[in-house]
């Protein structure tokens, strides 16, 4: 098998099940700009990690995810896992709700021109260490990890119906998280930032590798895919309605100005609680608390 081959690993039930649809028509344009591919659906959670850490091993050096945020998350997981992971680049076709690690790359949703282009960044690589299933579970992330509110969310849209198209999708989420907001309540949170330790009453906590987070939402508007940092954005003590009124400064980055919001630059964060504190990471709900996370520089070969 030549190296120059590449693999495409496509979610099925990405976007609602849209890419099924559109595979067809992504198959004759990959070909139609010269890309030489194998391709492969995946049959479900945690899948495309072991797809793409075989195709790696077996001298796959150009990966294709096609799907959303955690369908791009497991692929780079499985990248990261294999041996060979400094040799192998990963592209993406965003076809999931959200497509906030393409929005952070700063690329088009749809970019199969740019795949046989192959114009590549390297970029950092977070690392999340929690507790799933009383056993100690390790992840990878590219674009953010969360907890608390974020966290929850996430966990309330993971038991959302994946059977519609991508606008009834984002209509969806978006009650949800407001169903989500109302059961929310803040809680004590204990945050160790190297050698420094606070202990906060505080709605959430955002690790960000990359700037955007929940399909547009600028949560971390200084973050740098290749600084060799992450970016932890604490949200305090706010209450429900003031939450409220902070989301849609979220989008264009101006939360910021708000006194109970800090931005700042770390390489290494623990976060303990007494309660039970939820994690994600790209969209997913890996596990709960205690947490760590930290950061690889230039770990990651991906398409731009």
């Amino acid at each position: 098998m030549p190296v120059s081959r590449a693999k495409v690993i496509i979610n099925p039930v990405a976007g609602g099940g849209s890419i099924r649809r559109q595979w067809p028509e992504i198959y004759t344009r990959l070909r139609d700009v010269g890309l030489s591919f194998d391709y492969e659906f995946t049959r479900g959670p945690g899948h495309a990690i072991e797809i793409a850490k075989q195709a790696a091993d077996t001298g796959y050096r150009y990966l294709i995810a096609a799907g959303g945020d955690g369908t791009v998350n497991e692929v780079a997981n499985g990248i990261l896992r294999s041996t060979n992971s400094s040799d192998v680049t990963l592209g993406m076709i965003s076809t999931g709700t959200a497509g906030s690690f393409a929005r952070s790359l700063g690329i088009a949703r749809d970019y199969t021109s740019v795949l046989a282009e192959r114009k590549t960044l390297s970029i950092d690589v977070g690392v999340v260490e929690c507790w799933s299933r009383r056993q100690r579970l390790q992840r990878f992330f590219v674009n953010e990890a969360s907890v608390g509110f974020g966290a929850a969310i996430v966990n309330a849209w993971s038991r959302l119906p994946k059977l519609f198209g991508h606008s009834i999708n984002h209509k969806l989420r978006t009650i949800t998280g407001y169903s989500a907001l109302v059961a929310h309540r803040n809680m004590w949170i204990r945050l160790y930032v190297g050698d420094k330790f606070e202990n906060f009453h505080g709605c959430y906590v955002v690790v960000a590798n990359g700037q955007y987070f929940a399909g547009g939402m600028q949560i971390a508007p200084h973050a740098r895919l290749d600084d060799g940092l992450l970016n932890l954005v604490t949200v305090g003590d706010v209450s429900k309605s003031e939450l409220l009124r902070i989301v849609p400064t979220v989008y264009d980055g101006s939360h910021l100005g708000h006194p109970e919001i800090r931005e700042r630059k770390v390489t290494v964060i623990k976060i303990e609680s007494d309660e039970r504190l939820l994690v994600e990471a790209d969209g997913e709900i890996l596990g709960e608390s205690p947490v760590s996370f930290s950061v690889m520089p230039s770990a990651l070969t991906v398409v731009v």
